[in-house]
């Protein structure tokens, strides 16, 4: 048991989905412009990776080998489709701001590469934990970025006013590049840098050599 963990512990931060394979990035940096709607999406694409990944690992010795990714994206797509209606039926704010995007999660990197690359090569429990732990290290990255976009675009988080604004008579004035696209990729870089200075074993093995060599050179 104690072993199958790691397959939940993994994704966090060592293998995380987003910062290290780089998967789901468009999702996490279109979401993100609040706490509230990266919540949302965590957790749809969670609960989706989660049920596709038991699905298909249940499954997985009746599939024919050369219908396997048509039979995953049904799946896929089933289950989406039911968390889209879900969401439109008792969030119907939030599935507005959302828009496509929860759709989308039918092409997300990090759902389809999980039941392609373990679901369907592995028994039910490990591929639950599998995906259960990909879905929170995806959900932390995008916790993390509309965190801080939301907090510092308007100065509060879940509609809470944590930074007094100008505004109020406070001293913080919101910026509004924040709210815009490209803040996303900024904020997101940033935490792929800070985790990578903190460690350098997820450098990628070219840019760890050169890393080295620029290192020898000031030495």
């Amino acid at each position: 048991m104690s072993g199958e963990l790691r397959y939940l512990r993994a994704p966090l931060v060592n293998n995380n989905p987003v910062t290290l394979q780089i998967l789901g990035v468009c999702s996490a940096l279109a979401v993100t412009t609040s706490l509230a709607t990266a919540l949302t999406m965590s957790l749809a694409l969670t609960a989706v990776l989660v049920m596709a990944s038991a699905i298909i690992s249940s499954i997985r010795r009746h599939v024919p080998s050369a219908i396997r990714l048509i039979v995953q994206i049904t799946i896929i797509s089933a289950l989406v489709i039911v968390a889209d209606q879900l969401l439109f039926a008792f969030a119907f704010g939030m599935s507005e701001k959302l828009s496509i995007f929860v759709g989308l999660i039918v092409s997300n990197c990090v759902v389809l590469g999980r039941a392609e690359g373990f679901a369907m090569h592995n028994r039910i429990w490990p591929s639950v934990l599998d995906a259960l732990g990909n879905g929170l290290g995806y959900s932390l990255v995008l916790v993390i970025v509309g965190a801080i976009r939301e907090l510092l675009g308007t100065g509060k988080l879940l509609g809470m006013g944590l930074l007094p604004t100008v505004a109020e008579g406070g001293w913080f004035q919101p910026l509004a590049l924040m709210l815009l696209a490209p803040s996303a990729f900024f904020v997101l870089g940033l935490l792929v840098w800070a985790i990578r200075s903190l460690r350098p074993a997820q450098v990628e093995e070219e840019e760890f050599r050169l890393l080295g060599r620029l290192r020898e050179r000031k030495s």
